[in-house]
């Protein structure tokens, strides 16, 4: 599984992308034919402190999965996109073994 992450609007530390990647790669454990994910890292120029911008698409073969999540931190963000896109996962799991 390729996982590409990319920060925008500010540079982000390795720590904050490691941590990403490894919340990210947990996702392998409930689908195995995970082609790649791609995440975004954002920060929203904004007066709230919920500023922080996570989205993180996973590519599927013959489907792609999407999640965005705005919180006051990334690993916040990231923990709750992980675990929406966990969700949608077994959701498309099942769907296949139905067929």
């Amino acid at each position: 599984m390729d996982i590409k992450t990319q920060s925008v609007n500010f540079d982000a530390d390795k720590e904050l992308i490691s941590f990403v990647e490894i919340k990210v790669g947990k996702l392998k454990q409930y689908f195995d034919n995970i082609v790649g994910v791609e995440s975004f890292l954002k920060v929203e120029k904004s007066d709230s402190f919920e500023n922080k911008i996570v989205e993180i698409k996973v590519l599927l073969p013959g489907k792609d999965l999407f999640v965005k999540k705005q919180s006051k931190s990334f690993e916040e963000a990231a923990d709750e996109s992980v675990e929406a896109l966990r969700r949608q996962i077994v959701k498309y799991k099942e769907k296949l073994h139905s067929k």
